[in-house]
């Protein structure tokens, strides 16, 4: 089937090159024009697992396009994608001036009947939209032209966007329309063959689905860093305490580890955006309210726990702390939101320098803080150890989760290591001679 998508970003490039994957005839679209001859010349903007072979052959191979022409790609596709951002507005809302955008451009170009479907994360109710603004464009035209709008959310996980877009757990769709929908069956047809994984429903539906699954997601992390605080107060380990509820069907082991808290781009404007929406239509959102207030505080958790254990924020100055991990997870290099980026900014104003090291997101916290002398970029986990007083470990890269301890204790001054993800047991850390901060588990825990 021909394709277009609008958008080359996480949403838009990983769908497209998985659909030119299964044979489909697909051409991207964006306005980035630098961005679509990198694309052409090979250059992926994004650093994703998979991604770029796959990108290259099937680029090579003719299925997969990227062009800056936006009639060109309209008149190409049969379905035509929306996956542009949908960046958070100054009162946490769900921006929709990209995505209205690309509706008018669609409104402005389309010949002939298409299915133009809404893959970008959206509000309830965009779907209307967009059909109103295609409507609306076709009639200053004065052509008449049949178009259908159809909600497919994606659920792409950042670190494995491939695997999840090749073997999706599910894929909605929402349409009024059964034959738009039996158009998208056909479109997933290759994704779908082991057994059925398409949930069909009506357009808004499908729009709240995407906001519910990423809000209940970040409900269950806050609600671990919760119970993590409590276990802090009240002397209990979490991860006793995480085995003993984890252990329950009801309950299940997925999403119920505590942290330094949850970033990226989809969590946190999903949560507020969510949260708006209820707003809006005089819904009080107390729980998504209060997932949002628990994460925040807890990237502020970590720097606490380095304050208790020096005695105040004044004894860090003049220290140097090595950070394993800047991602806000791994197997990317996307640091929206991370949690390392609020640990930085205080022990930069606590006085502290900082060496770190992040296997794939250097690049990127240099173009965020740029040059600084409190902070030195490192070109392996042990080179941020050199000179350093303490070790906080921000982000779970795999290549963290074995470190050799008597060696950490000879390299680091004040033999100290807080673990923003609970990759160690305290036991052995302790054993090396090494003071262990866990969230919830080791020194952390209140003995008083």
């Amino acid at each position: 089937m021909r394709v277009c998508i609008f958008g080359t970003g996480y949403v838009g490039l990983v769908t497209g090159t998985c659909l030119a994957e299964v044979g489909h005839d697909v051409v991207c679209v964006d306005i980035d024009a630098a961005k679509v001859e990198g694309l052409n010349n090979g250059v992926i903007p994004i650093y994703e697992p998979g991604l770029t072979p796959m990108v290259k052959a099937n680029h090579a191979a003719g299925r997969l396009r990227f062009t800056t022409d936006a009639a060109q790609a309209i008149a190409h596709g049969g379905i035509v994608f929306i996956a542009v951002g949908t960046p958070p507005d100054e009162d946490g809302s769900a921006d929709l001036k990209y995505v209205l955008a690309v509706a008018r451009t669609i409104g402005e170009h389309l010949h002939k009947p298409a299915v133009v479907v809404d893959k970008s994360t959206v509000p309830v109710g965009t779907a209307d939209k967009v059909r109103a603004t295609i409507a609306e464009v076709l009639a200053e035209r004065g052509a008449d032209i049949a178009f259908d709008v159809v909600s497919n959310p994606e659920f792409l996980k950042e670190g494995s966007a491939v695997e999840d877009c090749m073997r999706p757990d599910r894929i909605v769709l929402g349409s009024d329309n059964p034959a738009a929908i039996e158009k998208l069956k056909r479109l997933y047809a290759p994704f779908n063959r082991n057994h059925d994984r398409i949930v069909a429903m009506d357009v808004r539906s499908a729009e709240l689905t995407k906001y519910a699954a990423n809000a209940m997601l970040a409900t269950k992390i806050s609600f671990m860093n919760e119970i993590a605080n409590i276990a802090e107060q009240v002397g209990a380990d979490v991860e006793m305490v995480r085995k003993g509820i984890g252990s329950d069907p009801r309950i299940g082991w997925h999403f119920i580890y505590p942290g330094a808290g949850y970033g990226g781009s989809c969590f946190p404007k999903d949560v507020q955006a969510l949260a708006k929406t209820a707003q809006q239509y005089g819904v009080q959102p107390r729980l998504l309210d209060a997932v949002e207030a628990v994460n925040d505080a807890q990237k502020g958790h970590l720097f606490d726990l380095m304050v208790r254990h020096y005695g105040g924020v004044a004894a860090l100055r003049g220290k140097t702390v090595a950070l394993w991990g800047l991602a806000f997870k791994p197997n990317t290099d996307d640091m929206r939101e991370a949690s390392s980026r609020r640990l930085l900014q205080q022990l930069w104003e606590a006085g502290a320098t900082v060496r770190a090291y992040d296997p794939e997101a250097m690049h990127e916290t240099q173009r965020i803080f740029g040059e600084r002398d409190d902070l030195l970029l490192c070109d392996s986990a042990h080179a941020a150890l050199q000179g350093a007083d303490a070790l906080v470990v921000v982000t779970e890269w795999k290549q963290f989760r074995s470190p050799d301890f008597p060696r950490l204790k000879a390299s680091l001054l004040d033999g100290v290591l807080f673990d923003g993800r609970n990759l160690y047991e305290p036991d052995e850390v302790e054993a090396a001679g090494l003071a262990y901060y866990g969230i919830g588990r080791g020194r952390s825990l209140r003995k008083d």
